[in-house]
């Protein structure tokens, strides 16, 4: 699709060239203590599932703290979702309590490993309203500047909600496949679970294609972006459409991640997070396209 698709800036998301809203998120560092602390989480994003030797796989979501005297950013993982309880079941734009320790294994001051049996889910925000009472404020005008932070210093913020000046494309590519290492952890579940009658032992399918969106932050002078989509809901349709043939299944993905997310009349910013041992690789976790609801 050729088309250029240009946000139109509303006055709740007008950022220009300021930073975030009302100045960035405080990044808090973790606490060293090994007892774990309550968090209350609005989730933004919950990114595609991963090869896991212990869980089969594994994903890793990410929210906003709802306490609005201190907002952060949070991330929660390791998530098996596939063996979660029903009741415990969180959507994106859930709030959730939960337990957590601060990751040992991981250096990113957001990073924490909850307790899953401790979840819970308080409650949904439906509505466009509500949300962006709470991530408006927190958004940023400059991927450009995120990149920068993140070279300067591995202890950056590696989490960030970025408005869009405009939308250049979305390259849909076939995906390689899991790696050698990723299928040997697939393998090594698969096997283990041998052990456990009536689990669920279909293994984690690599999805048919990726995605990358090429556009342009509001920062002067941006050259343009190109990154990678590991947004669940980019796999999500992939299955629904596996009874369609490839040129259709892209026409598909295009239309929702393209012309649907990325409408002008939006007021597009994308959620985007690092990777923890590439700290200056920085892929796109979702999109927040906000109504007047």
């Amino acid at each position: 699709m050729a088309a250029t698709l240009v946000m139109e800036k509303g006055a709740a998301m007008n950022t220009g060239h300021q930073g975030s809203l009302f100045g960035e998120l405080e990044s808090v560092a973790k606490p060293v203590e090994a007892s774990s602390q309550r968090l209350s989480v609005l989730i933004t994003v919950k990114a595609a599932p991963n090869p896991s030797a212990q869980y089969g796989e594994t994903v890793c979501v990410a929210g906003l703290s709802t306490d609005v005297e201190r907002p952060r950013w949070i991330r929660l993982y390791p998530i098996n979702f596939r063996h979660l309880e029903q009741d415990i079941r969180f959507s994106k734009y859930d709030v959730v309590e939960v337990d957590a320790f601060p990751s040992t294994k991981d250096p990113r001051v957001e990073s924490w490993r909850p307790r899953m049996e401790t979840l819970r889910v308080l409650r949904s925000l439906k509505p466009w309203k509500p949300r962006r009472a709470l991530l408006d404020p927190i958004v940023e005008s400059s991927m450009c500047a995120v990149y920068k932070r993140a070279k300067a210093d591995a202890r950056a913020p590696s989490l960030a909600l970025i408005s869009a000046l405009r939308v250049d494309g979305f390259d849909i590519e076939p995906h390689p496949g899991w790696t050698r290492d990723e299928q040997l952890k697939i393998d090594a579940y698969v096997n283990q679970l041998e052990l456990f009658p009536g689990q669920d032992k279909t293994p984690l399918y690599a999805p048919r294609f990726r995605g990358f969106y090429r556009w342009h932050c509001h920062e002067p002078g941006c050259g343009g972006h190109r990154q990678g989509i590991i947004d669940w809901e980019f796999v999500g349709l992939q299955r629904k459409l596996r009874r369609l043939d490839d040129v259709q299944s892209v026409e598909a993905l295009k239309k929702r991640f393209l012309t649907e997310i990325c409408h002008s009349g939006r007021d597009l910013a994308f959620y985007v997070g690092n990777q923890a041992k590439r700290h200056q690789t920085f892929s796109i976790l979702g999109a927040y396209y906000p109504g007047n609801t």
